[in-house]
């Protein structure tokens, strides 16, 4: 190898192997292990994430991108954009002192294992203190990013789930939506009060039947079953590796939509992985453009595609023919209810598009505040009471349905969050631009048919890998960056029309 780019280039690739063989030992512990096999792969994820960051670290590597910087930009923008993210992971990893990186996993190991039960018994009490050296040691972390980064703390958190975007550029949009959310659920609850309700189908919906269902739904949204699997876990999640895509799902008997919908979700994200440019597999450039833009590829296909009444005209006698019995829950007006309601609820995980957000905002708050030192952690679940109560006017029993309910910050992801609303805004920017460029799109969507969609996003999204930030990714594939007035164009289409 002459050059220190084709060095680096080597290096990254083998710390992305690494990754790959990381990433598939974590499917399995989800999907596959036996629970006595838990302490060893600890282990074994704990090596492996050791030796990748050790190659990153390494002083070669440092030296390797001082001498490609010197050599000039690359004419390339693939490989000027593959050196600027190699770079940017390098300050990233160097920032950080191995006692550091270290303290941090063990404290987040420790307190997501005192969440478990302190959400099972509703006792916030009980894991106090731990969350209190989480969130010690993510303020040290933060303050060590900040200055390499050369942004604010809480920003730096951010950075490592969505580059480019900050506090500055979503805290705006967040304060529009919620502007928005204060006058439109009113309105969409009393539409929706004012609709017949919805007839749920009735089971039983033997699990064997779902899962076959499953697999040939998410075949038709274009998942190809040579490079992909389909499992179980207790959360489902897409893992793996471009070329070996794993999901997962859990099945109950007595509703198919949990798994179905699930399966959807989860298929936008393995066609994302799926589309990433092959030609800069293993390179930071060949990589997804961030949480926020995968979620949008989720999002897209579950809530945009998946519940249009176009899809539903195709899906509803589909379910009919799969499930038998009385075909008037399957009818897509039925379906339409069913799946596209509104309502205030305390868990983030079951809230529907329009109030997801709020959950989203709270989150986002407290993050900062706790990060800025401005909330103590004894006075979370009193803070987020309060928040919870300003945003959708309802008081949590108790902290399981509380502070204690998601494990992100028992875990140690701070800035992680504001991905998700972020996501959900850009899969319904996306989906009218791909609508205004696709005639067709929602006529083979009511034949069942993703094709138009799905080569529109690989055009648009997939294929650019890491090329673009998030919003000149949504600049090029939309015209402008994130606008959250189409979330709220569709919202009100689909809640208020």
């Amino acid at each position: 190898m002459n050059s220190a780019y084709d060095r680096l280039t080597a290096r990254f690739a083998r710390i992305a192997t690494i990754g790959e063989a990381n990433a598939m030992l974590g499917w399995d512990a989800s999907a596959m292990m036996p629970s006595g096999g838990a302490a060893a792969r600890g282990d074994q994820l704990a090596v492996l994430a050791g030796l990748a960051h050790g190659l990153l670290i390494a002083p070669e590597a440092g030296d390797e991108l001082d001498w490609a910087e010197s050599e000039g930009e690359p004419a390339d923008p693939w490989r000027a954009t593959n050196l600027r993210l190699m770079r940017h992971a390098h300050t990233r990893a160097t920032a950080l002192p191995p006692d550091l990186v270290e303290a941090q996993a063990r404290a987040n190991s420790a307190c997501e294992k005192v969440w478990r039960e302190a959400r099972r018994t509703a006792d916030f009490a009980l894991v106090r203190q731990h969350l209190a050296e989480v969130v010690r040691l993510t303020r040290e972390t933060a303050a060590a990013l900040a200055p390499a980064l050369g942004m604010g703390e809480y920003d730096a958190l951010m950075d490592g789930y969505q580059r480019g975007i900050g506090v500055a550029d979503v805290a705006p949009v967040f304060a529009k939506y919620e502007a928005f959310l204060r006058w439109a659920l009113p309105q969409a609850e009393e539409r929706q009060a004012r609709d017949p309700a919805p007839e749920r189908p009735v089971g039983p919906f033997p699990a064997a039947v779902q899962e076959a269902l499953c697999r040939r739904l998410s075949e038709r949204a274009g998942l190809d079953y040579r490079h992909a699997r389909l499992d179980r876990s207790t959360h489902p999640f897409c893992g793996g590796t471009p070329t070996d895509v794993r999901i997962t799902t859990r099945y109950d008997e007595t509703d198919f939509a949990q798994s179905l919908l699930g399966v959807l979700h989860e298929t936008g994200h393995a066609l994302y992985e799926r589309g990433l440019p092959a030609a800069h597999a293993r390179q930071p450039v060949g990589e997804a453009a961030g949480m926020a833009a995968h979620e949008s590829q989720s999002l897209i296909v579950e809530m945009q595609a998946s519940r249009s009444d176009a899809f539903l005209s195709w899906l509803g006698p589909e379910l009919h023919a799969t499930f038998g019995g009385d075909p008037g829950p399957y009818a897509p007006a039925n379906l339409g209810r069913l799946w596209r309601r509104v309502g205030r609820g305390f868990i983030r995980v079951d809230a529907d598009e329009m109030t997801y957000p709020a959950h989203v905002i709270l989150r986002f708050r407290l993050e900062q505040a706790l990060i800025a030192g401005d909330l103590g952690v004894a006075d979370l679940p009193g803070a987020w009471n309060d928040g919870f109560k300003a945003l959708l006017g309802l008081t949590p029993p108790d902290d399981a349905q509380g502070c204690l309910q998601d494990i992100h910050w028992y875990d140690g992801a701070f800035g992680y969050f504001p991905s998700y609303t972020l996501g959900a805004m850009a899969a319904a920017q996306l989906m009218a631009a791909a609508r205004r460029d696709v005639a067709e799109l929602d006529a083979a969507l009511g034949r069942g048919d993703f094709a138009p969609l799905l080569g529109w996003l690989r055009a648009n999204v997939h294929g650019r890998g890491s090329l673009l930030g998030f919003n000149d990714l949504l600049r090029a594939a939309t015209g402008k960056p994130l606008d959250p007035a189409d979330f709220e164009a569709h919202l009100t289409a689909r809640y208020l029309a």
